[in-house]
């Protein structure tokens, strides 16, 4: 029988879990907000694929740069105001977004929000990490990763609805506000996360981000994180435009099928997240992976299509996908000790922009639009997602069988003791 999550996690820890999910619901969408409105972007600032991808990808780029030059700084400060400083910038950011008024503007706008956007994820996991054991970290990960999918069923139909009323500035402003409790809520609620400085260290900021990247160990892990990012990088950007001009989709089904897919996968994240922690989080990953490359392997090759065809296929290809994030993520908080954590989730964070900017960037030079509208070139896309992930299943598995070993070693350490 289910123990109830009041005997799984303390009164804090359920806040903590609900709070860092808030923070990954921002973010998220911040980013994912821009593939539906690409259909409506293109055409009202005239830019063409590649520019789009761009747009999408400096984003990454700058999110990745801002990693590793906090990487160095990241396990020397209190989590707490180290998260709340990138939170502010990011939120600065997205207004700037809400601001645009041309394309120009717009890439400024997006290179400054991933100065300070994507360091927060890496804060976060590394929280995690510090106050949640290992055991039950797949299923800490299952909620927190439901940010994803509450980014689809709540963020992205309510910020299509506003671009369709509006215009397309009015989903930015919306994350800015809610950005904005959520920012307000960890300045007087979340604890100080201090742990991790009782650790004395001699290394200064540049020698410590020196070390945390050189580790062996580390660096197969980051491999493995180049080929996680692959897929939704290079497949997501372009997502609304192949659903309305290749899948015939119209511009007000788009929310339906994103709401859809997203009440689906709230429900199965946690699910996914406690089969984790109990199936094994490889096993977990694995499975997720053979859904994930089947169903790209389909909906890449699709022509005009039924909605009801496309939702049932996007909650399979997203529930795969899901597998995948919470059981990788998890794995992921397992590799690094307590005085390499922040410093590891922000190069891993920084690893994971910079390789999907390059995916964008690559896909955007890959599609090609015709003047009708149609994307060519897509099953191509699918076709190295499927790849990558083929091979990202061999590094998730030494990532595995790494913290195994590990875990054993350290349990023979304490029974000789």
């Amino acid at each position: 029988m289910t123990q109830p999550t009041e005997k799984v996690f303390s009164p804090y820890q359920v806040f903590m879990i609900a709070i860092l999910a808030f923070i990954q619901f921002t973010v998220i969408l911040d980013f994912m907000v821009l593939s539906p409105l690409g259909a409506i972007l293109m055409p009202t600032l005239k830019i063409t694929t590649s520019q789009f991808g761009f747009v999408v990808s400096a984003y990454a780029f700058s999110a990745g740069a801002s990693g590793l030059l906090a990487a160095g700084f990241a396990d020397k400060f209190d989590r707490k105001k180290f998260l709340l400083f990138f939170y502010v910038g990011f939120i600065v950011g997205t207004a700037l977004c809400a601001m645009a008024t041309d394309y120009h503007f717009l890439l400024f706008a997006r290179i400054f929000t991933g100065i300070f956007g994507g360091v927060i994820g890496s804060v976060g996991f590394a929280i995690i990490s510090d106050i949640f054991k290992l055991e039950v970290r797949g299923r800490v990960m299952g909620f927190v990763q439901m940010a994803f999918a509450a980014s689809q069923v709540l963020g992205l139909p309510i910020g299509l609805l506003l671009a369709n009323s509006f215009d397309w500035h009015a989903p930015f402003w919306m994350i800015v506000g809610v950005s904005i409790i959520v920012g307000i809520v960890i300045f007087f609620k979340m604890k100080p996360v201090t742990e991790h400085l009782a650790i004395k260290s001699d290394r200064n900021a540049f020698q410590h981000l020196a070390k945390t990247i050189s580790e062996p160990h580390y660096l197969r892990a980051f491999i493995g994180t180049i080929l996680l990012s692959t897929g939704g990088f290079m497949l997501m950007p372009f997502g609304s435009a192949y659903g309305t001009n290749n899948l015939g989709l119209k511009l007000e089904e788009l929310p339906i099928m994103y709401g859809v897919t997203g009440v689906f996968s709230i429900i199965f994240g946690p699910m996914i997240g406690k089969m984790s922690d109990r199936l094994g989080k490889f096993n977990t990953f694995f499975i997720g992976s053979i859904i994930s490359m089947i169903l790209v392997g389909i909906y890449t090759q699709l022509g005009i299509t039924p909605l009801w065809v496309i939702i049932i296929l996007n909650v399979i290809l997203f529930t795969g996908i899901s597998a995948r994030m919470i059981s990788s993520s998890a794995l992921m908080t397992a590799i690094p000790s307590m005085k390499d954590r922040g410093a590891f989730m922000s190069i891993n964070s920084s690893i994971q922009q910079i390789s999907g900017g390059v995916a964008s960037f690559v896909a955007g030079l890959i599609v090609v639009q015709r003047p009708d509208g149609i994307l060519e070139h897509y099953d191509m896309l699918g076709y190295t997602v499927i790849g990558s992930m083929l091979v990202a299943i061999g590094l998730i598995y030494w990532v595995d069988l790494y913290i195994k070993k590990r875990e054993a070693s350290k349990s023979l350490e304490d029974l000789k003791v």
